[in-house]
């Protein structure tokens, strides 16, 4: 189809159908994102059994209940959860455990907890965290520009004594900022419990749960772990108990009525459950999580060294290399030239790599972005990567 006006190209309007072949299409949307190829076939193969699937499964039955603790029993081993955490699959995304974490933690309203600001989603979750507990922010926004490009450095005097917890997300994916390592609390502070939103990093390098004093960690599956339905929230032992949670808590929010129940409180999202041992196993079988973040550090790098050696046709607006993300590559092109953008943006679609700029509810800024979830082979990066050398070339 001709498109005389490049306004109405579908690329512009994010359309993730470009015409090629299935196999040869890359996805670098935000999320939802692709699955590897592997596990969609292992998916495919389950539907080919006899018997019913997991879309038809009672979640009380003991087919099911087989599902679920395989799942349980991979996240556990992948990631080397202690035995002192319980792992729970949750409802409502990262944004019910905005709400969620409040609500379990802290009792009383009054009660404070410590909120280390460095991009969109920490700011979310400070926000839906002020309506239930007093929030102290710590704000990681460049004084001069007013951006998100680094990582504060967490002191005594930044985080009140009395905190409930500390809560940070370890990957911003629309700022490009990535935690490579959990930071760890000053020594007088480690009595209070790290909070973790690692939605758009979980499974991609190891975590280290005790010496970073992780209280709760959370990831919704929708990038790196499987699809779009359901969250792995992972929550220290200590934290559980009948009267720790504000009365206010819904019980499908609840810890520790859910804990109880076995995970069973009320219906999981089954499905969702099934792809995430799936994704397990598929990241066992390739070498674990030591041989992810090998990938996920030869991806981000295939694409940091085309920006860097641009001679600024392309720069990142992450100003600190050691934070840039290797989840969320944020690019622009020429200083944010709308004409060239746009020829990008349709050129790389009509070439199969979609997903650069997909429709969010902050709007489009000059800033594209390359998402290099765990279902994004290296060679899928490496091709955008050519891809971005080629059009700088011809458009310098």
């Amino acid at each position: 189809m001709s498109y005389l006006n490049n306004i109405d190209h579908p690329a512009l309007s994010g359309s993730l159908n470009p015409p090629v072949p299935a196999d040869d299409i890359t996805n670098f949307s935000p999320g939802p994102t692709s699955l590897p190829k592997a596990v969609e076939e292992m998916i495919a193969a389950g539907f080919g059994k006899p018997g019913l699937t997991s879309l038809a499964l009672s979640h009380r039955s003991p087919e099911f209940l087989e599902i679920f603790n395989h799942a349980v029993a991979s996240v556990r081993k992948v990631m080397n959860i202690p035995e002192n955490y319980e792992v729970l699959f949750t409802h409502g995304g990262g944004h019910g455990q905005f709400a969620a974490v409040p609500l379990n933690l802290c009792h009383e309203a009054s009660d404070v907890a410590t909120y280390v600001v460095n991009g969109t989603w920490s700011q979310r979750g400070a926000d839906e965290g002020k309506r239930y507990c007093r929030v102290q922010t710590i704000d990681a926004r460049d004084t001069k520009t007013g951006a998100y490009n680094s990582f504060p450095e967490l002191t005594e005097e930044t985080i009140d004594p009395d905190s409930k917890y500390v809560y940070l997300c370890s990957n911003e994916t629309v700022n490009g900022i990535e935690l490579h390592r959990l930071p760890k609390l000053p020594e007088a502070r480690k009595h209070i419990p790290l909070v973790v939103d690692a939605s758009s990093d979980f499974s991609t390098k190891p975590i280290d749960w005790i010496d970073s004093g992780i209280g709760v960690l959370f990831a919704c599956a929708s990038k790196n772990i499987g699809h779009p339905g359901v969250t792995v929230t992972v929550i220290r032992k200590d934290l559980l108990g009948k009267d720790k949670a504000s009365p206010l808590c819904p019980g499908v929010f609840n810890y520790t009525t859910n804990s109880e129940a076995g995970n069973l409180w009320n219906t999981p999202a089954t499905f969702n459950i099934e792809v995430i041992g799936h994704m397990m196993d598929w990241i066992a079988a390739e070498g674990g999580i030591d041989e992810i973040e090998r990938r996920s550090i030869a991806k981000a790098k295939a694409i940091y060294d085309v920006i860097d050696g641009s001679e600024g046709f392309y720069d990142s607006p992450v100003t600190d290399k050691t934070f840039r993300s290797r989840m969320n590559v944020p690019f622009r092109i020429a200083g944010g030239d709308e004409e060239l953008t746009n020829r990008f943006l349709i050129q790389s679609w009509d070439n199969g790599l979609i997903g650069l700029r997909t429709l969010t509810p902050f709007g489009i800024g000059e800033y594209l972005r390359a998402s290099l979830y765990t279902g994004v082979a290296l060679e899928g990066a490496e091709k955008l990567a050519a891809f971005m050398r080629d059009f700088a070339r011809e458009n310098s």
